[in-house]
């Protein structure tokens, strides 16, 4: 993939409020993302830039230079009330240029030095540099790290996740970070239709996120937001055309028809009993196996 261009700006302000999250406030260091996902629902964002969400969501980088001295601004109010903040929900806080800019890093410290709890989500094996961070927080107010990984099979991950990091090497950073007293386990989402969302792709997924200790697995179904539909069906057509026709008929709009949706999320729930210490599964009484749908 051709390196990206990065535009360096300055931002007046770095906490997000969110709303119909379990989390309140998200930081976000930088725009648009290199590992260039083609389902990534923050491929709309790019738009309201005034750029692409196709190839110039991953080309066009912006880094937002004074990002930790802004947090640390903010952190220091008097209103602040050290809520669990999640880091990465619009892009990857740790895609490549983090090497270069550590704004990542100068976010997690100004978290830490103010006592806030963080949640952090990545695809990268570079959030294994900054450990002596992450075990500083685990002693202090606290961190997760999620490292997003929606499947283990190579063919897929190669097509849908092109910047990303191979599924076995995000597998042997979760198990150094919980070997290193880290709570960490596996965003397995979003589950892809006809592509990740199979019974033995999940079960595979599931299998290898416990055996590498993943301390908790969540799984998520793919959103066809409109800002990136047509991308993503555009996409299909040219990877994966025999799917297109089926994508069309299970999602009308943004989410699966429930009856597709109430499958798969069933699949995923079944299988982590399976392989997840801990994880409870009761049949429900709502799914029923459609042939037609279960193809996908």
């Amino acid at each position: 993939m051709p390196r990206p261009i990065v535009n360096e700006i300055t931002c007046n302000s770095a906490l997000n409020r969110v709303q119909g999250m379990p989390f309140r406030w998200s930081l976000n260091p930088y725009r648009g993302c290199a590992h260039a996902c083609h389902y990534c629902y923050a491929r709309a964002t790019h738009a309201y830039l005034g750029l692409g969400v196709g190839e110039a969501f991953s080309g066009v980088l912006i880094a937002k230079m004074n990002f930790a001295e802004v947090l640390r601004l903010e952190l220091s109010a008097r209103s602040w009330k050290r809520e669990s903040v999640s880091l990465g929900t619009a892009t990857d806080p740790y895609q490549p240029i983090e090497g270069t800019y550590r704004l990542s890093r100068g976010a997690l410290q100004a978290l830490h030095d103010f006592r806030t709890p963080v949640s952090i989500v990545s695809k990268s094996t570079m959030v294994w540099r900054d450990l002596d961070l992450l075990q500083a927080m685990t002693l202090g107010a606290g961190v997760t790290v999620c490292v997003s990984m929606p499947t283990v099979d190579e063919a897929a991950w190669r097509l849908t996740e092109p910047g990303t990091p191979p599924p076995r090497q995000r597998l042997r950073v979760l198990e150094r970070l919980v070997t290193a007293g880290i709570n960490a386990g596996v965003l397995m989402a979003p589950l892809l239709p006809g592509i990740t969302a199979g019974e033995e792709q999940v079960e595979a997924t599931v299998r290898a996120s416990a055996e590498h200790g993943a301390r908790f697995l969540w799984t998520g179904l793919l959103h066809l937001d409109r800002g990136i539909r047509d991308h993503y069906l555009g996409f299909l057509n040219q990877h994966y055309p025999h799917l297109s026709q089926g994508y069309r008929r299970i999602y009308p709009g943004k989410y699966a028809l429930p009856r597709y949706a109430d499958l798969i999320e069933e699949r995923a729930r079944r299988l982590k009993q399976t392989w997840i210490p801990g994880e409870r599964y009761e049949p429900s009484s709502k799914v029923t196996e459609d042939y037609q749908l279960a193809l996908l």
